[in-house]
Parts: structure tokens; C-alpha cells; sequence
């Protein structure tokens, strides 16, 4: 285990601002887009997703990720699963069939989709201000809680800095680095606002951070077992969960996860960490397919009323995501290649990579990787299987 980390947000000059990990933006541009689940317009023709193995072996082939793992959902309900690579390059065991895999910021729909149960409840306000939940704790430069509403946060135009910004030097030295929620808030509030309320769309971590302690403090009970009673159980994802503190070993078959800081360096296995610092925005595990499970039953209406998943579903330009992606409440939509739109988030956290989608009427697509993509070009090719595989009919 590596030494004690201070905590201390290291000064970050405007050229080195640059988000890591769990978002759906950059570092610059490369992490961004896989988080988001389809921020680059790539055309793929339904032929192309024919063979989704094959696919995911040229991923390998070409980008040298040590496995990835797919799975896609028809209109009809019919599942098909793929892999391709090494589950761990030590014993060269195969990839699990629909591994669980760290979903990073896909976490962001589940706690999305709380707090609209709640407002459903009458227990928050969609448009009150920060303050009347969290008094006196949002502050800081440019920064406070009676000018933020609920929606600001979690449709990222709240304007809060991102406390993952202090992982701009590496995330290896954070493997095993517990946080508190309290902790990850006040490196935000270190930082200065990026913009006026309501004013600019710019993804921040923080916004979840944010939304999860107002989920704790009007009901009093943790945020994950929210998760857990309110979507993961009526859903019966069975391998979908919110690790606990100080819970670092994946539950069950996965693929290994890998990282380096420095490409020069050999990988690090990482399947082993502590998620801690993902917490709302980006803790939680699940497999490809039951990924898909989630995301077609919140478009169906099976957790939310009409109502908060029409408000769920009122984006606003996204540019940092995608050239046409665009943002709602904890939900991304981008056009598909064969017409129509698909919806979905998408997530990273250290060692794994995940995309997916979701339409209507039914068809999802999820690819994970076990090592992240570092060029927009990567990430552009990982898009096209989800973008193929939802366009095959």
C-alpha cells in the first residue's frame, strides 16, 4: 500500500486543468468521451455489428487493451454476449462472459434517479436551492448554495469546480486512498466556481458529490442503500452494487483492471482499489448486461414517473461530451448513425472503461475495456461498437 497522500488540491495552472477520471470529459478530450457513452459522431453500418467478438478483438489488436467484454440487448429481449483479450495477463485466465466491471461514472444515473424518487416523495424540491438541504456548507470563491438548485447539479450547470481535479499528477498513488464525502467536498470548495449557475454546462463530479449528501441528509439513510432498495433489488441486478467502505475486491469472476500513469511504464494491475473517491458520481460495479437491464428500464418508465423522466430527459448542449451530445438529469442522449437517439452515461474510474446506450424501444449496448483509452481516437472506436451494435436490426 503507498504512503499517506495529503489531500492538499495542488495548484492547477489553466493549461494542466484537467479532469481524470469518473467524468464524461477529457484528459483533455480521450477519458471524456467513454464515460459519457457516445460522445463522438462515429457512423457505423448495421453490417459492421455483425460480430461483436470480432470487434472487440480488434479493439484489443489495435489499442492494446488487455480485454474487453460486450453485451447487447435486441428489441426482442434477446441478449448476446461477447469477449475478446486476457482476463489477467499474469495467468492468462479467459475474460468472464459479462464480468463485473467498476462502472465509474455511470453511478451518476442511479443517484439521478434517487433523488427524482424523492422529489416524486415530495422530500426535495427539483428547483430549490441547495441551501434549504446542506445550510451554510456549499461556500466558497464564487460559490454558494443559495444560487444552486437541485437540477443545476445534476445536469452540471451548477457551476462547482470538480474535486477530482487534485488526481491531475496520477490516480496509482490513490489506489488505496479512503475518502470521505465530507473530505471530496471540501477539495471543491478549495477551487473557485467555473461559472455563474445556470449559466454554462461543465461537468464536475462535484454535482454528485453534492446531490448524494442531500439524498443522506433528508432521509437519513446511505445513499447506496437507496440504490440498493430503490433500483438494484425491484430490478433484480443481481451482481450490481455499491461497495462498502473499504471494499476492494470485486464480489465476483471479473476481468482484471489495469493502469500507468506513464504509457513508458508496464501496467498495474488495479483491480484492487479503493472506489471511495467515485462515491456518488462514480463508486458502484456492475457487468455489461445488467448495465443494459438498468438503463432499458428507466427509459420504460419502471422507475420513474412520466413526469420526472420527461424532466429527466430535458437536456442542454453538452460540448465537453460530445460534438452532439447533449445533457439531462443524469442522462446523456446522442444521435445514432441509423437515425433516432440514444440515451445512456457511461463511466471510468481507474483500470476500466465502460460505454453504453439505450433506445426505447428496447436495444442496449455496453462495451467495457480493462485499461482506459487515452486518445479520442480510442475512445471513437470504442463508441462505434456501442453506435454498430444499436444500429443492427
Amino acid at each position: 500500500m503507498p504512503a499517506p497522500v495529503s489531500i492538499k488540491v495542488p495548484a492547477l495552472s489553466s493549461n494542466r486543468r484537467r479532469d481524470t477520471t469518473l467524468h464524461g470529459m477529457s484528459i483533455r478530450h480521450a477519458m471524456a468521451i467513454a464515460i459519457t457513452g457516445g460522445a463522438l459522431a462515429i457512423t457505423a453500418a448495421p453490417s459492421q455489428a455483425a460480430d461483436t467478438s470480432s470487434q472487440l478483438r480488434a479493439l484489443i489488436k489495435q489499442d492494446g487493451y488487455p480485454a474487453a467484454l460486450a453485451s447487447v440487448r435486441e428489441k426482442s429481449g434477446h441478449v448476446r454476449n461477447a469477449t475478446a483479450g486476457v482476463g489477467d495477463l499474469k495467468t492468462r485466465e479467459p475474460v468472464p462472459v459479462d464480468g463485473e466491471v467498476r462502472i465509474g461514472s455511470n453511478t451518476k444515473t442511479f443517484t439521478a434517479v434517487v433523488v427524482l424518487q424523492l422529489v416524486a416523495e415530495g422530500k426535495l424540491e427539483l428547483d430549490a436551492p441547495v441551501e434549504r438541504y446542506l445550510p451554510k456548507l456549499v461556500r466558497g470563491d464564487g460559490i454558494d448554495g443559495n444560487n444552486i438548485t437541485i437540477r443545476q447539479l445534476l445536469q452540471h450547470t451548477s457551476g462547482l469546480p470538480n474535486y477530482t481535479n487534485f488526481l491531475a499528477d496520477g490516480l496509482l498513488p490513490y489506489q488505496h486512498w479512503y475518502a470521505e464525502p465530507r473530505t471530496l467536498l471540501d477539495l471543491a470548495l478549495e477551487q473557485k466556481a467555473t461559472s455563474a449557475p445556470g449559466t454554462t454546462f461543465a461537468y464536475s463530479n462535484t454535482n454528485y458529490l453534492v446531490a448524494g449528501l442531500i439524498v443522506e441528509r433528508v432521509t437519513h439513510r446511505p445513499i447506496a442503500e437507496h440504490i440498493e432498495r430503490r433500483i438494484i433489488k425491484p430490478l433484480n441486478l443481481r451482481r450490481t452494487y455499491f461497495p462498502g467502505v473499504g471494499e476492494e475486491r470485486l464480489r465476483g469472476p471479473h476481468p482484471h483492471g489495469y493502469h500507468h500513469d506513464d504509457p513508458a511504464l508496464p501496467l498495474t494491475d488495479v483491480s484492487e482499489q479503493d472506489p471511495s473517491f467515485g462515491w456518488a458520481a462514480g463508486q458502484m460495479v456492475s457487468t455489461p448486461s445488467e448495465i443494459n437491464r438498468f438503463f432499458v428500464a428507466l427509459l420504460q418508465g419502471r422507475l420513474l414517473k412520466p413526469e420526472l423522466l420527461r424532466e429527466m430527459r430535458k437536456t442542454v448542449p453538452a460540448p465537453e461530451v460530445g460534438k452532439d451530445a447533449r445533457y439531462g438529469l443524469g442522462l446523456i442522449s446522442n444521435p445514432l448513425a441509423c437515425g433516432g437517439l440514444s440515451w445512456g452515461h457511461g463511466g471510468t474510474i481507474t483500470g476500466y472503461a465502460t460505454t453504453n446506450a439505450a433506445t426505447d424501444d428496447g436495444r442496449a449496448a455496453a462495451v467495457a475495456v480493462t485499461n482506459l483509452p487515452r486518445t479520442e481516437e480510442q475512445v471513437g472506436r470504442i463508441q462505434a461498437v456501442v453506435d454498430g451494435a444499436l444500429c443492427s436490426r
